[in-house]
């Protein structure tokens, strides 16, 4: 059995905001998801992790010609 008093010194509670974004770019899924995370930077503070729900793309001929990515975004939420 854990002992609260300790596990609290060491770990406080903490409340996350999560959102849905779709970040795309015509390289690559990583730049996709790089580019959602930055934009939504600007505006959130605190980003603490994402998490991939969907990768899509567009295809023309034959060749990938733009990726989106949708994520899942969480961001601590201030007293």
């Amino acid at each position: 059995m854990i002992d609260n008093k300790e596990s609290n010194s060491q770990m406080d509670d903490h409340i996350y905001k999560k959102i849905e974004l779709v970040g795309t770019s015509k390289t690559s899924s990583d730049d996709a998801i790089r580019n959602a995370l930055k934009k939504a930077n600007e505006t959130i503070r605190d980003i603490s992790w994402f998490e991939v729900v969907e990768h899509r793309g567009d295809v023309k001929d034959g060749e990938i010609v733009h990726f989106q990515v949708t994520i899942k975004v969480g961001f601590h939420i201030h007293k």
